[in-house]
């Protein structure tokens, strides 16, 4: 198998730039939303589920590829997991009808189990110097890829057939398979073992119907009995998988560990500020984009509203440095306080700046400041406080609990945005009371997550360097 490279920067620029591929496919056909229905010739309910299937299945990857990369190897598990989202990839490519396009959405959601096994990976192939930057920056892809995702895919529709979408997916993805099995290394770090198959099953089964409800709720209502039965179904199945969990030997996740003040606060804040990352981007462009005969709205196309997105994105990316510093500094998490701190206080500029389209961007370059800082000390907080031989299962939980926050702000705001109305040009759109509403709520959920955060306790781990430097050697 390949060995370490000359270079250590080079795992990292490839292990960047397949989460940046993974990530983007989530909000890649987001702004032909509305078309879909004609373009695979079903009703908008069921067009609906082509994003809804991607967000369900990376909830589930991210998880279990995390404890399929422990036992066997993060490298291979990292090129699985390409593989995977070059095939799903090239099957929506090849479609024209909703089931296989719904079965290729679900194969590119598979793959975003990439992202938690290449952040668990760069402990063990970078020197110390470099392990926070990398870490930082393997973490920001998490929204450059979907802020970088909204402007590209608009102009590749506006420029071309719809199904150029995921060609370009296809030919990304296969650069990512080619380049992570060349140089990436494989570093000797699988666990002994044995897969919880009935673990991975019922948190899959208990997930998705709790995802479901959650997502569903703008739709069918918040007191509607399936959205009510959804939700205490999944809930109930997961309950019984925890107990499930508590008696193996080799669980799927080792709840005992994940229960540990540490991380288990930096989980629940990490639902936090995933609903507080998620919220300005449901938010902002619905708001850029309403006429501006409602007196409010900025007037903008789907591809101008996605370009002022966009530097957002990269906002993250440049930040990612200076989070290394602060973790270096002020550790991890106080660093994470700062994140979810800029993150609220970008909501807040908001309420004050939203008369303009470079208002917004302001607004919205100040909140993923934040998301690019807190992102990057949540899986540092969790490495600090767990084995080694759990890393890759431990970030996987956590990025799944970032994911259970960004589907329910998109839940929440959808229900406040359709609770408030008012007629414009003919139809209901949301009022400026609506997305005043939203960006209290996001900054809301952003300052509470600064006050979780606040509830970590400092953790010493002088023997975490030992179990990388063996990790490392390896290699």
């Amino acid at each position: 198998m390949s060995t370490a490279p000359r270079h250590p920067m080079l795992p990292v620029v490839v292990l960047c730039f397949g989460g940046l591929c993974a990530a983007l496919t989530q909000t890649l056909v987001i702004p032909i939303q509305s078309e879909l229905p004609g373009f695979l010739g079903t009703s908008a309910a069921n067009a609906a589920w082509v994003v809804t299937v991607t967000l369900l299945a990376g909830a589930v990857a991210m998880p279990v590829a995390g404890r399929l990369a422990d036992l066997f190897g993060k490298q291979r598990v990292l090129v699985t997991s390409s593989l995977i989202l070059l095939a799903g990839s090239l099957v929506c490519a090849l479609s024209s009808s909703l089931a296989p396009v719904l079965a290729g959405r679900a194969l590119q959601g598979l793959a975003m189990g990439f992202i938690p096994v290449g952040i668990s990976l760069m402990r063990e192939i970078t020197p110390p110097h470099l392990t926070s930057t990398a870490i930082a920056a393997m973490s920001a892809t998490l929204g450059v890829g979907g802020a970088i995702g909204l402007p590209l895919s608009a102009w590749i529709v506006e420029a071309g057939d719809w199904h150029t979408l995921f060609w370009v997916a296809t030919g990304l993805s296969g650069v990512v398979a080619v380049l992570t099995w060349f140089a990436v290394p494989h570093v000797r770090d699988a666990q002994p073992g044995r897969l919880d198959v009935v673990g991975g099953l019922g948190l899959a089964v208990g997930l998705v119907a709790v995802l479901v409800g959650i997502s569903k709720a703008t739709t069918w209502g918040w007191g509607d009995a399936r959205t009510l039965a959804s939700i205490a179904a999944g809930l109930a199945v997961l309950v019984a998988w925890a107990a499930f969990e508590l008696r193996q030997d080799d669980p799927l996740v080792d709840l005992r560990t994940s229960a540990q003040r540490p991380v288990l606060m930096t989980n629940v804040a990490a639902i936090a500020i995933g609903f507080g990352m998620m919220a300005q981007s449901i938010v902002v462009p619905q708001l850029l984009q309403l006429p501006e005969a409602t007196g409010y709205g900025l007037g903008q196309s789907i591809l101008a509203a996605g370009l002022w997105l966009a530097p957002g994105g990269l906002m993250m990316l440049v930040f990612a440095p200076v989070s290394s510093r602060l973790i270096g500094g002020a550790g991890a998490r106080v660093t994470l306080m700062v994140g979810a701190t800029a993150l609220g206080a970008g909501y807040l500029v908001a309420l004050v700046l939203m008369d303009a389209p470079w208002q917004l961007l302001v607004a919205s370059c100040v909140a993923c400041a934040g998301v690019g800082i807190g992102y990057a000390a949540m899986p540092t907080l969790i490495l600090d406080a767990v084995p080694m031989r759990e890393a890759a299962s431990a970030v996987g939980l956590n990025a799944l609990m970032r994911s259970v926050g960004t589907t329910l702000a998109a839940a929440v705001m959808g229900t406040i945005l359709t609770s408030r109305t008012q007629a414009a040009a003919g139809f209901e759109v949301p009022t400026l009371g609506a997305f005043q509403l939203c960006f209290v709520a996001g900054a809301a959920a952003a300052f509470l997550g600064v006050a979780i955060t606040a509830a970590i306790p400092r953790r010493q781990t002088p023997e975490r360097e030992s179990e990388r430097a063996e990790a490392r050697s390896a290699a």
